[in-house]
């Protein structure tokens, strides 16, 4: 019979990575908290040793969560090099909870009761432009075909981190954007859907209509875009006319 290994033991570097991870997640946590410290106070915090509490600061270090800063004393300077404090990064302090959309829509309100709606959509009108000016440059080569057009914004607002693309259907095109970053401000304040609806409309040459937004639970942002004219059909409209004026 061939001996079955316990599960312990099936990967045996697992075990480690889980705990190391774990103790990361822990000193990040301290870090956040006191906005700086010692290997030897985090140490201390945690009952590690100097020798491992530098191992797993080395590790952040390597991926850019922890950078060092040296300590200010505050009583005599002794001998030996100055103390080196750990603080975490800006990339580091965006994986914590934060509440910016609490902040948004808490400031949308007041903008609501103190100005009404139009203040409101005047507001999220100034907050698009931006964007509309980011998207307009990335659209100068596209040509004037809405599709084509479309096809380019969606690269362009991928690349402002909405993860958008373009589909041609039968009726014309789809734009889809499949993150939001205001969604859970835009569920209250739908002036904020609007105003990015009429960029998106300047922006490909035409008239749109949103089919769907995440912010009213759907699971993409879906923005219809209709096929331009065919030729045939202007024509056929033109030809009518001139039958009409001969008449």
């Amino acid at each position: 019979m061939t001996a079955v290994p316990a599960v312990g033991s099936r990967l045996p570097g697992l075990e480690s990575k889980i705990a190391d991870g774990r103790t990361r997640d822990r000193v990040a946590q301290l870090l956040f908290e006191s906005g700086a410290a010692t290997a030897a106070e985090l140490g201390a915090r945690l009952g590690l040793s100097p020798a491992a509490i530098r191992k797993h600061l080395d590790a952040m270090l390597a991926e850019r969560l922890v950078e060092v800063r040296e300590t200010r004393s505050q009583g005599p300077r002794g001998r030996g090099r100055p103390a080196k404090a750990f603080v975490l990064t800006a990339a580091a302090r965006e994986g914590f909870p934060h509440f910016y959309d609490g902040i948004a829509t808490a400031a949308l309100r007041w903008i609501a009761e103190h100005g009404g709606p139009e203040a409101v959509s005047a507001f999220a009108t100034a907050q698009v432009a931006a964007l509309e000016e980011r998207c307009r440059a990335a659209l100068l080569e596209a040509g004037d075909d809405p599709i084509a057009r479309a096809e380019a914004l969606a690269e362009a607002l991928t690349a402002e981190g909405y993860a958008a693309n373009s589909t041609a259907i039968a009726s014309g095109g789809q734009l889809c954007q499949h993150h939001c970053p205001v969604a859970h401000v835009a569920a209250e304040f739908p002036q904020l859907c609007d105003a990015e609806t009429a960029v998106i409309s300047r922006l490909i040459g035409t008239h749109v209509q949103r089919l769907a937004t995440i912010a009213h639970g759907d699971g993409v942002c879906t923005t219809h875009i209709p096929a331009p004219p065919r030729a045939t059909d202007k024509t056929i409209a033109t030809t009518a006319t001139t039958v009409r004026t001969d008449r």
